[in-house]
């Protein structure tokens, strides 16, 4: 049976959470259109550097350029705003992101350690004139700064205003989930950037096949709970992101960057204390919740990919290139 939805189906359901866009379109010659942007998810309105949150993360297929796993895998703590761009403006938006963190926390890099930025990617190339490299440092400032807690704005916005789903536009979608036991009612959101797939492949659709032909693609895809779990739990969760991909009709191609970031708001984990010892509260592994748990994720996630199909509206991009809403 299918699990109840949150109260605005969205990320922004998991208390604390927010999410902001900065799009960017700009017709500029007969071959060249500025069709990109970039979209900020943060787990909570604090200092994100000095109240950590527990994460975790899968690479479903490498094929992706982000930035900050290797970190995040090792110590478990995201410490910075997740940031999702296109696949040429990784540094850019890293570069903004750290500039934005250092203003907020002098002592970075000064009277403590250093800060670990993580930025996803997908290649809006085929719409967007990514050469160009319009997205600059301050467009990452922009979007932390747009972030609220209300609905998500979904579809060919912010990161993907220039992304390609199934031969149809894609972009932002999102979803969630409640799970509820022993009196206790926990959230889960998912929210995707969407570049992947051929029409032929869709599950979910009959969707009329295109002339576009774009490379394998990519999918980002984010998800946030108030449920008390580990890194290692967190884990658990990202992998089963594949299966909510799976029931869409990805085959996961040799191309495709399909990468999952898990992360909890349950507990914060301060950056600095004078504590031998920290203590936490987690949900077993063997209780049935955590089953629930995962099958809000697979959920969430094939929603949230339909949903960025649904929201998103036909878009003409470089070279005249036009993408059509996908008929569902």
């Amino acid at each position: 049976m299918p699990l109840p939805k949150g109260n605005n189906n969205c990320i922004t359901d998991v208390q604390g959470v927010q999410v902001g866009h900065v799009t960017l379109y700009e017709k500029v010659d007969e071959e060249n259109t500025v069709c990109t942007g970039v979209t900020a998810i943060l787990p909570h309105d604090g200092n994100l550097f000095r109240e950590k949150t527990t994460a975790g993360s899968a690479v479903i297929n490498g094929f992706g350029k982000t930035t900050g796993l290797v970190q995040l895998e090792e110590l478990g703590l995201l410490e910075s705003p997740i940031m999702l761009t296109n696949t040429f403006s990784v540094g850019a938006i890293a570069d903004g992101t750290l500039a934005y963190m250092l203003d907020q926390t002098p002592e970075i890099g000064d009277t403590t350690g250093t800060i670990n930025i993580v930025v996803g990617e997908c290649n809006d190339g085929y719409l967007n004139s990514i050469r160009r490299q319009t997205i600059e440092p301050r467009h990452a400032i922009q979007a932390i700064e747009n972030a609220k807690a209300a609905p998500v704005e979904e579809g060919a916005v912010g990161a993907g205003k220039g992304m390609v789903c199934f031969g149809h536009k894609g972009g932002i979608g999102t979803s969630s989930r409640t799970v509820t036991e022993a009196g206790r009612a926990f959230t889960l959101g998912c929210l995707v950037l969407s570049n992947f797939g051929s029409p032929e492949e869709a599950l979910f659709a009959d969707l009329a096949s295109t002339n576009t032909d774009t490379p394998d693609g990519s999918i980002m895809i984010i998800l946030a709970t108030d449920a008390p779990l580990s890194d290692r739990q967190l884990r658990r969760l990202a992998r089963r992101s594949s299966a909510g991909l799976g029931r869409t009709g990805s085959h996961i191609a040799h191309g495709s960057g399909d990468i999952a970031i898990a992360f909890t708001t349950a507990h914060s984990y301060p950056h600095q204390s004078n504590n031998l010892t920290e203590f936490r509260e987690y949900v077993r592994d063997d209780h049935p919740i955590m089953n629930r748990l995962f099958q809000a994720v697979v959920e969430t996630t094939e929603e949230a990919v339909i949903r960025s199909l649904q929201q998103a509206e036909t878009t003409e991009g470089r070279k005249g290139r036009i993408v059509k809403k996908a008929p569902i």
